[in-house]
């Protein structure tokens, strides 16, 4: 299934504002409005498994907020995400406002769902890269592999895959080290 595209003019983030709350929810990405149907009990598992590893780690260590979808982050005049999961460190606070993020997150979680795996992991992954995101790590649940980037060694390209029994950190979340079987835990 593709995600429905409205197509029109090309749209601004103040458009964007002007739309009803609740659902069906959009992201605005050059300027498109993109509607995405709501995704699968295992995506939300996963972001559910996500949410608690990286809650408990701020607990102990507040270095940083998360932030779960829906939540709007406003990258630019054309571009509104809402990624499935944010991070963005104490440094950087100043970018949460009260109608969402204006500014580039440290972190960006997507969690691929056939309806906008395309969209994710080509034209999103370019906005986050262009915009200043840090990491990006992209979550298949198909494959129950994940794609880390770091777009500051590399804008194209993940600089490692996840899989299995593997684990991975990240220089934004110190000490925490993150098991693939825990994230993909049903």
């Amino acid at each position: 299934m593709q995600s429905a595209t409205i197509t029109a003019e090309r749209l601004t983030a103040d458009d964007y504002r002007a739309m009803p709350e609740g659902g069906p929810r959009y992201q605005l990405i050059d300027g498109e409005l993109h509607m995405a149907p709501a995704p699968s009990s295992f995506h939300q598992e996963i972001v559910w498994n996500l949410s608690q590893i990286l809650g408990s780690y701020l607990r102990q260590s507040p270095v940083g907020r998360v932030y779960l979808a829906p939540c709007d982050v406003y990258l630019s005049e054309h571009d509104v995400v809402q990624p499935d999961l944010l991070f963005f460190t104490k440094a950087r606070q100043h970018i949460r406002k009260d109608d969402g993020i204006h500014g580039a997150p440290d972190l960006v979680i997507e969690i691929l769902s056939p309806s906008t795996a395309l969209l994710d992991t080509k034209t999103k992954r370019a906005i986050y890269a262009r915009t200043g995101v840090t990491e990006l790590w992209i979550i298949d649940p198909s494959l129950q592999q994940i794609h880390l980037y770091d777009f500051a060694r590399n804008h194209a390209k993940a600089v490692r895959l996840v899989e299995d029994d593997e684990t991975f950190e990240s220089a934004l979340l110190p000490g925490l080290i993150i098991s693939a079987a825990e994230v993909f835990k049903r």
